[in-house]
């Protein structure tokens, strides 16, 4: 008699996954502490979303709109765009999920780069695809690189433009190069989850070449810039034939009401965006100014954080600095899991944090 003990076993491969390691939040012994590693805005949400998510918490008993139409409208008229071509997620992240399992399965590839978002690899190796990463340059994307490892295999490529941890972009006519040499049925994925940070002239988050093309999709966030991070609102705009695929697996209440409600209104106060956006560009500058007259490199950042780079020597690694500043209650991010193994990144805090990471800074290379 077979006495083995059966249970469950996942397919093949879900193991082989890594999974997502956050952010650090706490310090622990420390009484006060600035967390300065999830890319949160120092500003917070609208008063007007916070209202709204107030308001919407008086008819919990009603399921919410499946098809989020108060927020998709709010989004296409702050945006200039076609409601039918926007679909609203769970965060980005369930947007990016539900592409590569519709697109996606075993025997197909997926195109990374180096120093891409973890969450690419993880949902490509969850739809049974393989992930293939190819280098960047000087943490930025390349597109050559990108280009020559498309295969017969390829079905989807992922851009982080800007690039999380890196904080670089990929200027508009590089992007179009890539599109342009791509196949047909490629699907080319703008992930442009910090585009409301950035200025540069020769930057466009995808609208442009979504509308123009069926083989482009741009995914956005309100977890940053718009301070909802809590509550997981990301949208995407897309060809019809693609959202059509998406919504037919899409969950049917996949959001929930007071996100509807507080994303539209957040959405529709874009004059609480501006000040975000203008406390970022003020902080980014000079944060990026102090590291650097302390002899620290710094990857030129357009997004709201920085990744700054230590020098290879004892005691003054990022590991010692991330030790350091943790014993002040400052909280930045470890990427080694994104190939900087010695850098840290640094979320544009508020004026009182940003002040203590740079005098807490000092203080560890003996500069204070």
């Amino acid at each position: 008699m077979d006495t083995a003990v059966l249970k469950p076993v996942p397919r093949p491969g879900i193991m082989d996954i890594a999974a997502y390691v956050p952010g650090k939040e706490h310090a622990p012994g420390v009484a006060r502490v600035f967390k300065l590693s999830s890319n949160e805005t120092p500003l917070g949400a609208s008063p007007s979303a916070i209202d709204a998510f107030r308001q919407s918490a008086g008819h919990l008993e009603i399921y919410p709109d499946g098809q989020a139409n108060q927020l998709r409208a709010a989004i296409a008229e702050t945006h200039g765009l076609n409601p039918a071509n926007l679909m609203c997620g769970n965060g980005s992240d369930e947007l990016l999920g539900l592409l590569c399992h519709v697109y996606l399965g075993q025997g197909d590839e997926a195109i990374i780069t180096e120093h891409g978002f973890l969450v690419y690899k993880i949902q490509i190796m969850g739809a049974g695809a393989t992930p293939i990463t190819v280098k960047e340059k000087e943490a930025r994307v390349d597109v050559d690189a990108i280009l020559a490892a498309v295969t017969p295999k390829t079905k989807m490529v992922f851009i982080a433009n800007p690039g999380n941890p890196t904080g670089t972009y990929v200027p508009a006519a590089e992007v179009r190069r890539l599109h342009a040499g791509l196949p047909k049925n490629v699907i080319l994925v703008l992930d442009a989850a910090y585009a409301e940070y950035v200025h540069e002239h020769d930057y466009e988050a995808g609208i442009e070449l979504v509308s123009s093309s069926q083989n482009v999709v741009m995914t956005r966030t309100f977890s940053k810039a718009y301070g909802l991070a809590a509550l997981r609102v990301g949208w995407m705009y897309g060809p019809a034939d693609i959202l059509d695929a998406l919504n037919r697996i899409r969950g049917p209440f996949n959001m929930n009401a007071p996100a509807i409600a507080a994303g539209s209104a957040a959405m529709r106060d874009q004059a609480f965006i501006a000040k975000a956006v203008a406390h970022n560009d003020e902080w980014l500058a000079k944060l990026t100014k102090a590291f650097e007259e302390m002899g620290l490199t710094v990857t030129p950042s357009v997004t709201n954080f920085v990744l700054i780079h230590f020098p290879d020597v004892d005691g003054k690694r990022a590991p010692d600095a991330d030790e350091f500043l943790t014993s002040r209650g400052y909280i930045l991010r470890a990427v080694k899991g994104y190939g900087f193994p010695n850098a840290l990144r640094m979320t544009v805090g508020s004026e009182e944090a940003n002040l203590g990471v740079i005098a807490a800074m000092r203080e560890f290379l003996g500069k204070a």
